[in-house]
């Protein structure tokens, strides 16, 4: 796989609660945000992520023949794995989650699991496609036309999620399939990027001559610029 990967705590926060993973083996990506303080937030998103690829791993001949199914049982064993955590380890980790966002490449398809509202982005020429919907407030806001796209970006609520890996014994999970093209970009990122970058400037810098690593180390840097409120973790991918 051809891909790049950059996290940054950002200039307010005392801690990076983000992680991530790449793993070539299965070839998979994911990104997560954990929430909960310092280091319960930083161990929820460590801990769904391991969780995740593990299950992947020990199944492998299920992933091979129903790769979505895969993805959501994986993600199932994540939230079981962090919850039982939280609930097990000391006071303080109780309530702690994450974020989950994963890709999985497959031929001239991706499959995208998805769980709060970290994203997923496809950059084909021109063209930049949402490929993942937040579990957040102020987005079932949106949907239900209380609030408009442009209000949303800007609530003070924002960041509330209505739905989140390891806060409750089970956790609904969006899959869904895309078709991909050679050369296409997929970009994960935490919300750290993506309240502070636009898509207008984000189809920009996937689609400029540099590298995957100056690409993504644009996007942090854009990110900064703004105020970097908050933990910045983004992956791109490029289709081969």
């Amino acid at each position: 796989m051809k891909w790049s990967r950059l996290s940054h705590i950002g200039l307010v926060r005392k801690s990076n609660e983000d992680n991530s993973c790449i793993c070539d083996d299965i070839q998979l990506l994911a990104v997560a945000d954990g929430m909960g303080g310092h280091k319960a937030g930083e161990t929820a998103s460590k801990l769904a992520l391991e969780a995740m690829a593990s299950y992947l791993r020990n199944n492998r001949q299920f992933l091979k023949d129903n790769p979505p199914e895969a993805l959501r049982k994986a993600f199932d064993h994540a939230n079981t794995t962090v919850y039982g955590y939280s609930r097990d380890e000391g006071e303080e980790f109780h309530g702690m989650g994450t974020t989950l966002t994963a890709v999985l490449p497959r031929g001239d398809k991706i499959f995208v699991a998805h769980v709060g509202d970290s994203r997923a982005y496809l950059v084909r020429g021109n063209m930049i496609k949402l490929l993942t919907s937040d579990h957040s407030l102020v987005n079932e806001l949106v949907k239900n036309g209380g609030l408009t796209r442009q209000e949303a970006e800007k609530h003070p609520h924002r960041n509330i999620l209505t739905r989140a890996v390891g806060t409750s014994p089970t956790v609904g999970v969006d899959v869904d399939v895309e078709p991909v093209k050679k050369g296409d970009i997929v970009i994960l990122c935490t919300d750290g990027l993506s309240n502070l970058v636009d898509l207008d400037e984000m189809k920009k810098v996937a689609t400029d001559g540099e590298s995957l690593g100056e690409k993504a180390q644009q996007m942090i840097e854009r990110a900064l610029a703004r105020g970097g409120d908050d933990n910045i973790t983004v992956i791109l991918y490029q289709v081969e």
